[in-house]
């Protein structure tokens, strides 16, 4: 089992490489050098303990300033290995969403190192626009994504670019960029 150190690392390396560094998500940039991203390592031990841990995430970005923490990143090491499973699981994280009356305030985008996308090969590059080192609940402000969203591409003209440009990278470069730098 990898330390908070080390989940942390990946984390932020996949952060700063992937998706700030080519520009998968042209918004995160912005919160990530202001240190608007919360990034919380999870140890529940079962589903009830991390569906506690989102009640607590949820709350404290809906209660906390954007300019505080505009973006929280839920990450579970362990718990979700089987992708299937966690995808299933996403129902859940819907209904706790709703439960929490946040619908049209936060939404949830899952991200997880075996993601892949309905009617793809496992081995898809593309399928690495959605995988992150460990399985990740990324919890988003909607009002925060609609001002991004209105100063750039809309959501679908994001996604094929970022396919584009995975596949012109390859599953070789996309390896490649996320591994550690010597010394790490």
């Amino acid at each position: 089992m990898e330390s908070d150190e080390q989940v942390l690392a990946d984390t932020r390396r996949w952060i700063e490489k992937a998706v700030i560094g080519l520009n998968l998500c042209p918004f995160a940039k912005a919160v990530y050098v202001k240190n608007q991203v919360r990034i919380v390592v999870s140890h529940a031990r079962h589903l009830d303990a991390f569906l506690d841990e989102l009640d607590r995430e949820l709350l404290l970005l809906r209660d906390t300033p954007a300019e505080q923490i505009d973006t929280t990143l839920l990450v579970h090491p362990t718990l979700f290995p089987d992708f299937e499973v966690f995808n299933d699981f996403l129902n859940v994280v819907d209904d706790v969403v709703a439960e929490h009356e946040l619908e049209g305030v936060i939404q949830v985008a899952p991200f997880h190192p075996a993601f892949q996308f309905e009617g793809t090969a496992p081995d898809d590059v593309t399928n690495n626009t959605n995988r992150a080192p460990y399985p990740t609940l990324h919890l988003l402000r909607e009002d925060s994504v609609e001002r991004a969203a209105e100063s750039g591409d809309d959501a679908d003209t994001i996604v094929e670019r970022n396919q584009q440009r995975l596949r012109e990278l390859g599953v070789a470069g996309w390896q490649a960029l996320l591994q550690p730098e010597r010394g790490q």
